[in-house]
């Protein structure tokens, strides 16, 4: 129960921090430039890239200021294009130049007023001073208009003829155009946006836009841009084409025409769709949006903050309920499936839930919470491999513990060396001593054969009363194992001596240890039923291993032919004759264990050290 608790108050107290965190990137706004990033991609892969048919561009390139001479032009220039464009039958113009001060040919201001006069389809913009050289900021009230210090004006003589429009771009924090103010208040009045004043001179009926729905922290009149259109998508006809007359005059037949530079380098800005946009086609997408009444939308915040939560409530929830590989799994669909979905309603409903947070945040609780399940599995684990591994091989622990699979019945032929030792004098001993000292004694027996097994990457198969049964090469693969098998023989009995002498003083009862040791093809694996498995290893050369000890003498290491050829050349034998096993036809060799020679090469490792300790 404790352990239990304790376990429940780390997970709820990682998860406060994942909250606390959470918190943190909703009211900092520290994903907003991941939010604009996806909201960029929505606008432009969702393009139609066919605005409406009544826009038509007049550019000022390159090729109309070699033409017409350099820039700026003689405004006889302009006064001659609208008396062409009226003639034509065109429904609006629109300049996105400035006029702000008087040119020095008066008579050329004078002849553009006069043109400007006659018309009541024309716009020249203004610009509206939102910053003074005293004061750098600018002072926005959510839901008031904002409001402009002064208004940068065309001069008189053209102001008193045209309508009035600003021209001021709209900048998020990353220097890209993604909303306009439709109106802005002056000294002078409210200022509709060049876009808005094309859109009204058309006859469009704009009052949903004057009225739109107000943006976070935004102030009132300001709309997302729905940009469906890039430069090259308007039809743009130069300016001296159209100055020569050769364009046919029905070609601005009750069409709105905007006049504005499109030469390289000049009056850019950085859009949702393209990186250096001239601005002319910036309100030319305004203005198309209001023809086509389009209103890009964000979704209501508490929706935003709901999705949060659902996706991390989710995410952490999923966590615990499905292993790793399914859990991400799951948590890569879900997050596919959430940016598909808010595509999708992107583009059906131009309606735009941000969707970075719950994403960012469902991440986060799900690796927090992964974070906390691998701990406690890997707490578990190594618990289990502690305890088990005093039963069996840590390294076959290790392996059943990483793997996910059940248990399967069944055995493979494999090389092994299967050592079998008995302790010789136990029952006497027995006899003299209490049971629990009986057993502190073979536990004490045991963990020195323990020890040496394990340190020399045997595998104890099994603790039969005083007996033990040692493999190696299995379950994992052990080169050189007879090597180590008889160094695990030779160490025990090193070993060995100190207790011998400890039992003899203290009850005055000797006792030894015979150990035999082969070499051979055995079965070995999982081997019981469905209730009961028992990972050993059954066959002839398993036996062979066991009548090799019982004919031990006390004290004695007894090695087969077959395990004397692999390790002679790492320790001292005596050939001790033939004995003819149970069941065998012939005779079996047996050499004794004297003493080690010099390690090989290739036995370095933990067990080093023991040679030396026992030598």
């Amino acid at each position: 129960m404790r352990k239990g608790w304790s376990k429940t108050a780390v997970i709820a107290a990682g998860n406060a921090v994942i909250a606390l965190l959470c918190i943190v990137l909703l009211t900092t706004g520290a994903l907003k430039v991941l939010s604009d990033s996806l909201y960029d991609f929505n606008v432009e892969q969702t393009m139609t890239q066919a605005p409406h048919e009544d826009i038509v561009i007049i550019g000022i390139d390159s090729d109309s200021i070699r033409e017409v001479g350099p820039y700026p032009w003689d405004r006889k220039v302009y006064a001659e294009l609208i008396k062409q464009l009226e003639s034509a039958g065109v429904k609006a113009i629109g300049f996105d130049i400035e006029l702000y001060s008087e040119s020095d040919k008066p008579e050329s201001d004078r002849a553009l007023a006069d043109e400007l006069a006659k018309h009541n389809n024309i716009v020249i913009p203004s610009h509206a001073n939102l910053e003074d050289k005293f004061d750098r900021s600018m002072k926005v009230k959510a839901g008031e208009l904002l409001v402009a210090r002064s208004v940068m004006e065309p001069i008189p003589i053209f102001r008193q003829s045209v309508g009035k429009s600003h021209i001021n771009a709209t900048y998020d924090s990353d220097g890209v155009i993604r909303s306009n103010w439709l109106q802005i208040n002056s000294p002078q009045g409210v200022y509709p946006s060049f876009g808005l004043a094309m859109a009204q001179l058309a006859g469009v009926d704009v009052s949903p836009y004057l009225d739109l729905p107000l943006l976070d922290g935004r102030p009132k009149s300001e709309m997302l841009i729905r940009w469906d259109a890039k430069e090259f998508d308007f039809e743009t006809i130069p300016f001296a084409k159209v100055l020569k007359g050769g364009v046919p005059p029905q070609t601005f037949k009750d069409r709105l025409v905007l006049v504005g530079y499109t030469a390289p380098g000049s009056d850019e800005g950085v859009t949702p769709v393209e990186k250096h946009m001239h601005l002319v086609y910036a309100h030319a997408n305004i203005l198309n949006q209001i023809l086509k009444q389009q209103v890009v939308l964000p979704v209501d915040k508490r929706i935003d903050f709901a999705l949060t939560l659902l996706v991390v409530l989710l995410f952490g929830w999923i966590t615990w309920r499905l292993r790793a590989i399914s859990g991400a799994v799951f948590v890569l669909v879900v997050v596919v499936l959430v940016f598909a979905g808010q595509y999708w309603y992107f583009a059906a409903y131009s309606k735009y839930p941000d969707i970075v947070d719950a994403v960012a945040c469902g991440l986060l609780a799900y690796s927090g919470n992964l974070s906390m399940k691998t701990y406690f599995e890997t707490k578990q684990k190594n618990y289990i491999t502690k305890q088990f591994g005093r039963y069996i091989s840590p390294d076959l622990v290790k392996e059943i513990a990483s793997s996910e699979k059940e248990i399967q019945l069944g055995g493979i032929s494999k090389e092994l060396t299967i050592m079998f030792l008995d302790v010789r004098g136990f029952t006497p001993l027995s006899e003299k001593l209490k049971p629990e000292e009986v057993v502190d004694f073979l536990n004490m027996m045991f963990n020195l054969i323990t020890e040496r097994a394990l340190e020399n990457r045997g595998t104890i198969d099994k603790f039969i009363g005083d007996a033990a049964m040692i493999l190696y090469n299995a379950p994992l693969d052990v080169p050189d194992h007879p090597y180590y098998a008889v160094k695990t023989a030779y160490e025990i009995q090193k070993g060995m001596e100190k207790v011998r002498a400890e039992v003899l003083e203290k009850y005055g009862v000797s006792i030894s240890v015979g150990i035999g040791i082969n070499t051979g093809d055995v079965v070995v694996g999982n081997i019981g039923s469905y209730l009961r498995v028992d990972y050993t290893a059954i066959g002839d050369n398993v036996n062979t291993a066991a009548r090799i000890e019982s004919n031990t003498q006390p004290n004695q290491i007894l090695v087969s032919e077959a395990t004397y050829e692999l390790t002679k050349h790492a320790f001292d034998y005596r050939f001790a004759g033939e004995k003819l096993m149970k069941g065998k036809s012939v005779p079996l060799k047996l050499f004794e264990v004297l003493g080690m020679k010099d390690a090989p090469a290739w036995a370095v490792g933990p067990s080093a050290s023991a040679k030396k300790a026992f030598i």
